[in-house]
């Protein structure tokens, strides 16, 4: 007679038992990365209706993409996301590559049966965000589930802030202000990279953080933003090329000499400030910059309601402030909850409280909602919808700033 089985050995057992979900994900750099911790970590935390398998890996380059097979987890490693997408073993494509590949990538996918996960932006333009929107609508009735990657809805505190939100703690709501700060353009020696190309990134920080932004504010507020007024800056219009060399970049400066440094075009903004109007009237204040000196990944936002206010700040992301306007003014004030109660949103699975999680913990919460989303069939958030929405808020702020702040409405 065998050994009695240990617990964690029948575990174990269980976990194989479920069926499989094969993931390929598409680009392996900060965020490929940041979602295979994810992916990795996600079934050994909580219990999931299908066991995630990393499948394979994308990149173009053969030896690199191999290498970062390896090291991150994946099973194989493809060079052409086409054959990625192709594999019997990939039933989720993950998207992690520069916005101008998105829509292709995430419509092939979609197209070929695959579920999608793609990171945000979700495109570089509105009418690339509204064809896959449109295919993750025509996906669903198919039973394909579509979801971007906007992993600070992740976060415990701001999952209980919208729960807050939810149950009417705050009343109307009155105004929200929200900021994203970061300062690693501000050495103007640091090289042009895609993130710094239109036609690679859509736009500067008003994707890269001012998506983020947007899409916490509507997502906590319960409303969309229906009206913008920005602006935009661009502080250091030129920049070394990566490694000097001016290969695939039409913009370099005649100016340069032959013993000076090639330099290409920044086009996109290094800055975005704007104002906005939610459908309920409320008003809010939106800043997202790369350029704010010794900040270096700060996101905060703050809303005030007719009843109460609630703050979230990254740089604290175990923490939610909360102040209960309707208490007697001898003892009012805000109050510090530590958000890290079993009770609380994603930490029935996590440490003892008191016991803080950290960034990376994000996206091991996103891949355990969009398994149970794939699982039960059910409309995973934020969807392709939620991220065409924000696309649209991003383009009315484009248009806004290029009329010098004019009050811009949000297509729909």
């Amino acid at each position: 007679m065998g050994q009695p089985q240990q617990p964690d050995e029948a575990q174990a057992g269980a976990a194989a038992e479920k069926p499989p979900l094969g993931v390929g994900m598409v680009g392996y750099a900060f965020m490929g990365a940041a979602h295979s911790q994810g992916w990795r970590t996600v079934g050994r935390v909580f219990d999931l209706p299908r066991r995630p398998v990393l499948a394979a890996v994308c990149g173009r380059d053969g030896q690199a993409v191999r290498a970062a097979a390896d090291r991150l987890g994946w099973a194989a490693a493809e060079t052409d996301w086409r054959s990625l997408i192709a594999r019997d073993d990939v039933d989720l494509v993950d998207i992690c590559t520069p916005g101008d590949s998105h829509a292709e990538i995430a419509l092939a996918a979609l197209a070929a049966g695959k579920h999608v996960l793609c990171e945000k932006p979700l495109a570089n333009t509105v009418e690339e965000a509204e064809a896959m929107a449109e295919a993750a609508e025509a996906a669903a009735e198919r039973g394909q589930v579509a979801m971007v990657g906007f992993n600070y809805r992740r976060v415990p505190a701001t999952a209980l802030a919208r729960q807050m939100v939810a149950e009417g703690r705050l009343g109307a709501l009155r105004h929200v202000r929200v900021t994203y700060l970061q300062d690693w353009l501000v050495d103007p020696g640091f090289p042009l990279t895609w993130r710094l190309r239109k036609e690679t990134a859509g736009s500067g920080a008003l994707g890269d953080l001012g998506a983020h932004i947007v899409d916490l504010a509507q997502y906590l507020a319960g409303e969309p933003v229906m009206g913008v007024s920005a602006l935009t800056e661009t502080f250091v219009r030129e920049r070394p090329l990566p490694g000097g060399a001016s290969s695939g970049l039409s913009a370099v400066s005649s100016a340069v000499s032959s013993a000076a440094e090639a330099v290409g075009q920044v086009t996109v903004d290094d800055a975005a400030v704007f104002t906005g109007r939610f459908a309920s009237g409320a008003l809010a204040s939106f800043e997202a910059t790369r350029y704010a000196t010794g900040r270096k990944n700060s996101l905060r936002i703050e809303l005030n309601g007719e009843h109460g206010s609630l703050a979230f700040d990254l740089e604290r992301l175990n923490e939610l402030s909360y102040h209960d306007g309707r208490e007697g003014g001898a003892h009012a004030g805000f109050r510090r909850i530590l958000v890290t109660e079993p009770e609380h949103p994603y930490l029935e699975a996590w440490w003892p409280p008191g016991h803080g999680l950290g960034y990376e913990h994000t996206f091991v919460h996103q891949a355990r909602d969009l398994v149970h989303a794939i699982a039960e069939g059910s409309a995973p958030m934020p969807s392709f919808a939620d991220g065409l929405q924000v696309q649209r808020v991003l383009a009315a702020v484009e248009e806004s700033a290029a009329k010098n702040s004019v009050y811009t409405s949000v297509v729909v």
